[in-house]
C-alpha cells in the first residue's frame, strides 16, 4: 500500500467561513471557527487532490487519533495539524464540547471515501438521511451547545435545517459529483421516477430528470421548513445568522428547480446580487406565528 499524503495544511477557504462573520456573537467566533477548521481539513483529506483511497483513510485515522489526544492536551505548535488542533484543544477544554459529535463528521468523511472507492450508491432514502444525521447534524447540535440550547424540540429543529442543507448541497452539486462517482440520488427515489442519473448527468428521458430533481428539492424544502422556527431561539447575531443560512438554501432550491434536468449538468449558483432579497426574506421571518413567509418561497 502507498504511504499516506502528509497532513494537510489548512487551505484559503477558511478565511470565508460564513459563521464565524460579524453576524456570529464575537464571544464565539474562535470555537465555531476551530470547529469549522476541523471539519473542513477533514473533508479536504477525504475529498481533495489525487490521493488513493487507501491514503485518504489513513490519513483520517491519523487525523482521528490526533482528535482523540487534543481531547486531553493541546497539540505542540508542530505537530501534525496543529493549525487545526491546538485552536479545538483549547475549544474542547473551555466549552466542553461533545466530541462524539466530532467523530460522526469523521465517519461519514470515511465512509463517503468507501462508497466512492466502491462505486456504491445510497439504496434508499433511510440510509442517505443517516450519512446526513453524521455528515450535517453535528455542526448545528455543537453551534447549539455553544449557544446554551439544549431541548429537544431545538434540537430536532436543528437536525431538520441541518439535513436540509446537505441535501440542497448534493441537488445542487451533482454536476460536480456524479463525474467524480458520488451519487447521492437513493435508488429507491430512482426507481420512483424511472430516472437513473449516469455518471456525467446523461440521462434518456430528461423530463424524468426533472421529474426526480423536483421531487428532491420539495422534499428538502419541506424539512427546511420543519426546522425554520430554531431562528427564533438563538439570540441576537445568531439568530439572523440562522436566518440568512435558511433563505440562502432556500433561494438555492429555486434556482435548481428553475433549472429542472440541466441541474444534472449546471450548477446552480448565489449571486451577489441575491443577497438585497435574502436581506429581505430574512426580515420577513418575523415571529413563529407568522407562516406567510414559507408561502412567498
Amino acid at each position: 500500500m502507498p504511504p499516506a499524503p502528509p497532513p494537510a495544511a489548512p487551505i484559503a477557504h477558511y478565511e470565508n467561513f460564513p459563521v464565524a462573520s460579524w453576524l456570529c456573537p464575537p464571544h464565539l467566533r474562535a470555537p465555531i471557527a476551530a470547529i469549522y477548521h476541523f471539519a473542513r481539513s477533514a473533508d479536504d483529506l477525504a475529498d481533495e487532490g489525487d490521493a488513493t483511497p487507501a491514503q485518504r483513510l489513513a490519513a483520517l485515522q491519523d487525523y482521528r487519533q490526533a482528535l482523540e489526544r487534543a481531547c486531553h492536551t493541546a497539540p505542540a505548535p508542530d505537530a501534525p495539524w496543529a493549525p487545526v488542533f491546538v485552536p479545538l484543544a483549547h475549544a474542547l477544554a473551555r466549552w466542553a464540547l461533545p466530541v462524539s459529535l466530532l467523530h460522526d463528521l469523521l465517519d461519514a468523511f470515511v465512509q463517503d471515501v468507501e462508497m466512492t472507492r466502491d462505486a456504491r450508491p445510497y439504496t434508499t432514502e433511510t440510509q442517505l438521511l443517516d450519512y446526513c444525521r453524521r455528515s450535517a447534524n453535528p455542526i448545528g447540535r455543537l453551534l447549539l451547545h455553544l449557544y446554551g440550547v439544549h431541548d429537544s424540540a431545538a434540537l430536532a429543529q436543528s437536525d431538520a435545517i441541518c439535513t436540509a442543507l446537505q441535501l440542497i448541497n448534493f441537488w445542487q452539486d451533482p454536476s460536480v459529483d456524479l463525474l467524480r462517482g458520488r451519487n447521492y440520488f437513493p435508488l429507491d427515489w430512482c426507481a420512483r421516477f424511472g430516472c437513473w442519473p449516469g455518471r456525467e448527468g446523461q440521462v434518456e428521458r430528461p423530463e424524468l430528470a426533472g421529474t426526480l430533481l423536483a421531487h428532491c428539492t420539495a422534499d428538502a424544502r419541506q424539512r427546511m421548513a420543519q426546522g425554520a422556527a430554531l431562528v427564533h431561539r438563538l439570540p441576537g447575531r445568531a439568530g439572523w445568522e440562522l436566518r440568512l443560512v435558511v433563505q440562502g438554501g432556500l433561494r438555492v432550491l429555486e434556482k435548481t428547480e428553475r433549472l429542472g434536468a440541466r441541474a444534472l449538468r449546471e450548477r446552480p449558483r448565489l449571486r451577489a446580487w441575491d443577497a438585497p432579497l435574502l436581506l429581505w426574506r430574512a426580515l420577513e421571518m418575523r415571529t413563529p406565528s407568522d407562516k406567510g413567509w414559507q408561502k412567498r418561497q
